[in-house]
């Protein structure tokens, strides 16, 4: 146990190492083009591609469209141990390799994908399915957290899917802090939608770069940078006690504010919110909390207009779309509906 001396000493220390946390907001104005595109070393750079469908944009099926919706036969392939999430990677009877992620992320997950990718961003083609039953599965796996989710024949309850294209290939992750697009309106309106959709956990390791051949018939390859863990989504503005209040919980997503303080050049978001004292009692997540709350912070508010601007064309069955495909209650689609919609609404009167 901590004794008063030791928590007086983690809390000076984290003070100290606030100090450059926030120095983070001045850093970081590097040129992109106004496409959300750079590029290099003969690859396309991309983190955003204009929609100019977002109003008749599917967002019961997300990126992947309905072509693309799993269903069928599932074998067991093998089991994924990163992330705190039970995870494990099955194939179909096509061939199609799925990712399953099971636990309290796979609803706020499905949603948050296609809230994201509908105003141009990109995201993994995630489905939520109710029930799903997987061949094949080991009698144990070795997080022990899937258990309490696994009947004795490998079926299971609201998972989230992930399916895995032909042709793209994961190439590293990206930091907030040296992403080449840092400084531009799309990169901004990505921190924008972090706050919108309240996800937390923007750990460097939730961000990935995917290699893929050129869209449209163009020749060559892309690189293209994404959030592709959105699970901490549509519940706290932070880590609470238990993950079921932080993910996935109407209640503490409609409690807490959106915007922090709104200046004449620029707006801060409550997301991602200071870490409470309590997580001093884990030095290292109470450090790296304090050093991403930068990310939601001294934002243009040209820019967060900007992207308010590209939600507020989504029409209101476009948004409820979203989360019916996540399995909510019609209850709890309509309370996740008013919140983003009043969110929205926030944005427009900067």
């Amino acid at each position: 146990m901590y004794n008063k001396r030791n928590i007086l000493g983690l809390f000076v220390a984290a003070l100290v190492l606030t100090v450059p946390a926030l120095a983070g907001l001045k850093k970081g104005n590097k040129g992109a083009s106004g496409a959300g595109e750079i590029t290099g070393n003969g690859l396309l750079n991309v983190v955003w591609r204009e929609p100019t469908d977002i109003r008749s944009r599917n967002l019961y099926y997300g990126p992947g469209g309905e072509e693309h919706q799993p269903h069928s036969t599932y074998t067991f392939e093998k089991e994924d141990l990163d992330g705190a999430n039970p995870k494990f990677v099955v194939r179909d009877e096509n061939g199609v390799k799925w990712k399953v992620k099971l636990g309290e992320e796979a609803k706020p997950e499905t949603v948050a994908s296609r809230l994201v990718w509908a105003v141009g961003y990109y995201t993994n083609e995630d489905y939520f399915l109710p029930v799903l039953r997987v061949k094949d599965m080991p009698a144990h796996l070795k997080r022990r957290s899937a258990a309490k989710f696994i009947e004795a024949d490998g079926s299971m309850r609201n998972v989230r899917l992930k399916r895995y294209l032909e042709g793209e290939k994961k190439v590293g992750s990206w930091r907030w802090r040296n992403d080449p697009f840092a400084g531009s309106r799309e990169y901004n309106g990505l921190r924008v939608m972090m706050a919108v959709i309240n996800n937390w956990d923007l750990k460097d390791v939730n961000n990935s770069i995917y290699e893929e051949k050129r869209s449209r018939g163009e020749e060559g390859h892309e690189r293209v940078y994404m959030v592709s863990d959105l699970g901490a989504s549509f519940g706290s503005w932070g880590l609470e006690r238990t993950h079921e209040e932080s993910k996935g919980n109407l209640d503490e997503y409609t409690r807490h504010k959106f915007i922090r303080k709104i200046g004449s050049e620029f707006v801060d978001f409550e997301v991602p919110h200071r870490p409470t004292l309590l997580l001093l009692l884990n030095p290292h997540e109470f450090f790296m909390r304090v050093h991403v709350e930068w990310i939601g912070r001294h934002i243009p508010r040209t820019d967060a207009k900007w992207i308010g601007q590209e939600l507020a064309q989504l029409s209101p069955s476009q948004i409820r779309d979203a989360f019916r495909s996540a399995g909510y209650t019609p209850a709890e689609v309509e309370g996740f509906s008013n919140v983003v919609e009043s969110r929205i609404a926030e944005l427009n009167r900067l």
